[in-house]
């Protein structure tokens, strides 16, 4: 991926959100009836459709430039790109001893007793099939866009490592398949590469990563499970340095012209459910200087992120985009305060950069912490109150920036 001398605009937008967005309930009801069985897969897309026409005329609306589907073809975030590769296998109700249990969502799942419903584990060489299970959700959107706005389209994609970090030393691939992790690593980026060459060729231009697990490397509690796991060969700084150059990897014939952001958050389950806490400050310098990304979509909506002071350590190419407008609950922030927050965060990237406070701020933006429905069934709040929501996001970019998308 070539490396920019000066920070990429257009995308990023002043005002962002991160990709899902609260399904409709009609198409929640009909999602269940098909997994009951009550239903046919036929009768999703319809649906769909109609549900992402209304999304894309709000965004629109409400002046967003990064418009998504909110992800209403989707189950979960991280979709189905892994499924779908030859070498991986979705399997149901996997035994819990494949997994850290220390990892923060896995242990929050322990905690009521249960274990995650399905998983894709390598069972195989690793190869891309040549067919892309995202594209037609980038070409969908294309039909509902003028042309010169099919670059602004944002598409959400897995994190490369999302099956390698949750399961126990030895349990992501089978021995006679791969000898170590360079050389699992190494098929799964030749795939995230062919994956984003398909999506390229399809008109894409605004990419976004998302993965919660570079927080888990900020998680005192992770990091302790982890010490005490005897299986581990890995410290975690060396896994977080394998991870930096694997992401490195997927990335590395990425043109020129297709913008590629990393949001990180700590966790966005059902009913608003977080999974772990720490601040960016263990793992800033590598996270921001040595992962060869445009963009950071970063939570910074509660406490639990720590504060501002890791943003001195990105460098004066790379942007941020504050996620200081929370997604899981509906009552809506001060503005004024998110106005405060994104200029103390400029102050400090400028104090970093060794740059003026208005040249940081050419550099930032503003969003919620995390999409709306990482999980199709949403977070504690309503279409209306989400929709408020990103109001509020688009007036803080405005007061902040006017006249900027």
């Amino acid at each position: 991926m070539p490396t920019p001398k000066t920070a990429r605009r257009s995308p990023p937008f002043r005002a962002e959100h991160l990709g899902s967005l609260k399904r409709p309930e009609d198409l929640l009801k009909k999602r269940e009836e098909v997994n009951e069985g009550a239903a046919s897969e036929a009768d999703l897309p319809a649906i769909e459709d109609t549900a992402i026409q209304d999304a894309v005329k709000r965004q629109l609306e409400l002046g967003f430039r990064g418009v998504s589907d909110g992800e209403y073809r989707r189950h979960m975030f991280w979709g189905t790109f892994f499924p779908n590769l030859a070498g991986m296998t979705q399997i149901e109700r996997p035994s819990i001893t494949m997994f850290r249990t220390y990892l923060p969502d896995v242990a929050a799942f322990m905690e009521n007793s249960e274990i995650p419903g399905e998983t894709v584990v390598c069972t195989g060489p690793i190869q891309h099939t040549g067919k892309s299970t995202l594209v037609g959700q980038l070409q969908y959107l294309q039909t509902l866009l003028p042309p010169e706005r099919h670059g602004d389209i944002k598409l959400t994609l897995p994190a490369p490592e999302w099956y390698h970090l949750r399961y126990r030393e030895g349990q992501a691939y089978p021995e006679d398949v791969y000898p170590d992790d360079a050389a699992y690593f190494k098929d799964l980026a030749a795939a995230y590469r062919t994956e984003l060459d398909i999506l390229y060729a399809a008109g894409l231009r605004n990419a976004q990563i998302d993965d919660p697990n570079f927080a888990y490397f900020c998680s005192e509690k992770m990091l302790e499970g982890w010490a005490a796991d005897t299986s581990n060969k890995y410290t975690p700084d060396e896994l977080l340095d394998s991870y930096i150059a694997f992401y490195n990897d997927c990335l590395s014939t990425v043109p020129a012209d297709l913008h590629v952001g990393l949001h990180i958050c700590r966790g966005n389950f059902v009913n608003s459910r977080h999974f772990s806490s720490g601040g960016y400050d263990r793992i800033a310098t590598r996270l921001f200087q040595n992962l060869h990304v445009d963009t950071y979509y970063l939570e910074y909506d509660t406490p639990r992120a720590g504060g501002f002071e890791p943003l001195k350590e990105v460098p004066p190419n790379k942007n941020v985009i504050l996620g200081v407008v929370t997604s899981k609950f509906p009552e809506l922030e001060d503005k004024g305060e998110m106005k405060r927050r994104v200029y103390q965060a400029a102050d400090l990237m400028a104090e970093g950069a060794g740059t003026s406070r208005e040249d940081a701020l050419q550099r930032l933006g503003a969003s919620p912490q995390c999409g709306f429905a990482s999980h199709a069934k949403g977070n504690l709040l309503g279409r209306e109150d989400m929709w408020k929501k990103l109001k509020l996001v688009r007036e803080i970019a405005d007061e902040v920036w006017p006249g900027e998308s």
